[in-house]
C-alpha cells in the first residue's frame, strides 16, 4: 500500500481537490484517485460534486464562503451523510496549489508558520487565489491537528526564467522592489508538457513545447529542454492574454487616464480588471467559455466578438512564444476551455500556419472527455496535442521529491 496524499487546490472561480494513493511509478500519467470533488462557483447556486468508490453526490451551496465550502467538501471525504468515501485516519499528508511564491519560494516546501507568513504576506500579488490557499491551510489545521501538510508553488515553474523574459524595463529600483513577471498556473504548464513527452514518445529535453493553459485564468508557457523560459503572466496573474473575467495585458495609461480623469481609486481599477473584463466585460454576458459558446450559437454579436477578440490574443502569445523558443515542436490546448472547446482551437490554429501548425479537424472534433490525444493532421509539422491538466496529481507527485528530500537530509 503506497502513502494516501489530498490534493487541495483552489483556483479563482472553483475549487478541485482529490485523494491519491501514490505507487512506485514515476509516470507522468495520472492514478485515478480515490475520491475527487469540485466546487464550481460559476455556477449560481455554487455547485459541489464529489466522487468515490463508484458513488457521486451533488450539493447545492447557497453559502459564498470558501472555509465553509471547504468544510462541506471534506465532508464528502470522510463522515456525514455525503460521504462517498471513509479514510482520513489513512492520509498520510495534505498538499496545496499555492499560487504565488514570490521571489522566496521556488520549490516546493513543508508548510509551518513561516510559509503561511509569506503566502499571506503576498496577497496584495494574488488577491483572488493566496487567501483561498491559505484558507485552505488554516482549515486541515483547525479540523485534522498536525497531519502534514506541504505547498506547491504555481510561480515555482517559472522561476529560472532568463532576465530578459522576467524582468520589466522599469526603473531599477522597481526591480529591486521585487516587480518582475513571476508568471503563473506552472504546475499545470509543467505537467503538460512532462505528459506531451510521454505521450510522443519523446524527451522533453528535445522539444521546444507553448503549452496553453485556458481556464477562467489563461496564460502561455515557452518550454525549451524541460524548462519555461517566457511566459504570458507576470506581475500578478492579470497579465498576459485575455481571460474569462480578467483584462490581461492593457495599456498602462489606461489606468493613469482612469485615475486622474474619471476619479478611479486602486481598489475599483483592480474590481473592473478582475471581475468585470476580457470575455466577461465584451459580451456583457459571462466570463464562462460554455456560456458564450451558447450565446455565440444564438447570434449574439457580442459574445462572437469576445470569442474573436479571446483567438486573436491567443494566437499573438502563441507566436510571441514561439520566437522566444526559436521554433515550435509541439503546441499544447489545457485547461477547462482549452480541452473542452473544439472550436477554440480550430480557430486558433487556423491563424497559425506560418509556424507549421495544422490541425485535423476530424481528430479535434472526436475529442472526448479527459482523453489526452494527437489532433494533428498528417502533414504538421507541429504536433498539437490536448491535454486535460492533472495539477493535483502533479501536487500529488510533489510529495515524493519531499520525502526524499526529508530522508537525505
Amino acid at each position: 500500500m503506497g502513502d494516501k496524499i489530498l490534493v487541495l487546490n483552489a483556483g479563482s472561480s472553483g475549487h478541485k481537490s482529490a485523494l491519491y494513493e501514490l505507487g512506485t511509478s514515476d509516470s507522468a500519467a495520472p492514478l485515478n484517485p480515490l475520491w475527487q470533488a469540485q466546487i464550481d462557483r460559476q455556477q449560481s447556486p455554487p455547485l459541489l460534486i464529489a466522487a468515490g468508490s463508484g458513488q457521486t453526490v451533488k450539493i447545492d451551496l447557497p453559502e459564498r464562503n470558501r472555509s465553509q465550502d471547504i468544510a462541506k467538501m471534506l465532508e464528502t471525504l470522510y463522515e456525514g451523510e455525503t460521504a462517498v468515501i471513509s479514510g482520513v485516519r489513512e492520509i498520510s499528508a495534505v498538499g496545496h496549489r499555492v499560487v504565488h511564491g514570490g521571489q522566496d519560494y521556488r520549490q516546493s516546501l513543508w508548510v509551518d508558520e513561516a510559509v503561511k507568513r509569506a503566502i499571506a504576506r503576498l496577497i496584495p500579488l494574488a488577491p483572488a487565489h493566496n487567501p483561498a490557499n491559505l484558507e485552505g491551510i488554516e482549515l486541515i489545521e483547525q479540523q485534522w491537528g498536525d497531519i502534514p501538510q506541504y505547498a506547491v508553488f504555481d510561480t515555482a515553474f517559472h522561476s529560472q526564467m532568463p532576465e530578459v523574459a522576467a524582468l520589466y524595463p522599469v526603473p531599477r529600483d522597481w526591480i529591486n522592489w521585487g516587480i518582475r513577471r513571476y508568471g503563473f498556473h506552472g504546475i499545470s504548464h509543467q505537467y503538460c508538457a512532462h505528459r506531451a513527452a510521454e505521450l510522443l514518445n519523446q524527451p522533453l529535453e528535445d522539444l521546444r513545447l507553448v503549452t496553453c493553459h485556458l481556464g477562467n485564468g489563461c496564460s502561455l508557457a515557452a518550454i525549451k529542454s524541460g524548462y519555461s523560459i517566457d511566459t504570458t503572466m507576470g506581475f500578478t496573474p492579470m497579465d498576459g492574454l485575455m481571460m474569462g473575467t480578467r483584462s490581461g495585458s492593457v495599456d498602462p495609461g489606461i489606468l493613469t487616464y482612469l485615475m486622474r480623469e474619471k476619479g478611479y481609486d486602486p481598489q475599483q481599477l483592480d474590481e473592473m480588471l478582475n471581475k468585470q473584463s476580457g470575455l466577461k466585460g465584451i459580451s456583457e454576458i459571462s466570463g464562462d467559455m460554455r456560456e458564450v459558446m451558447r450565446a455565440i450559437a444564438d447570434g449574439n454579436s457580442q459574445a462572437k466578438l469576445a470569442f474573436e477578440m479571446y483567438i486573436h490574443c491567443l494566437r499573438a502569445g502563441i507566436a510571441a512564444m514561439t520566437a522566444s523558443l526559436g521554433g515550435l515542436d509541439v503546441l499544447v490546448f489545457s485547461g477547462g476551455a482549452g480541452s473542452h472547446t473544439a472550436a477554440l482551437r480550430d480557430q486558433t490554429c487556423e491563424g497559425l500556419s506560418f509556424l507549421g501548425v495544422d490541425i485535423s479537424k476530424k481528430k479535434n472534433s472526436e475529442v472526448e472527455e479527459s482523453q489526452d490525444k494527437n489532433v494533428s493532421a498528417e502533414q504538421s509539422n507541429v504536433s498539437v496535442l490536448v491535454i486535460h491538466t492533472q495539477e493535483e496529481w502533479q501536487i500529488a507527485r510533489e510529495y515524493k521529491q519531499l520525502e526524499a528530500s526529508k530522508r537525505s537530509s
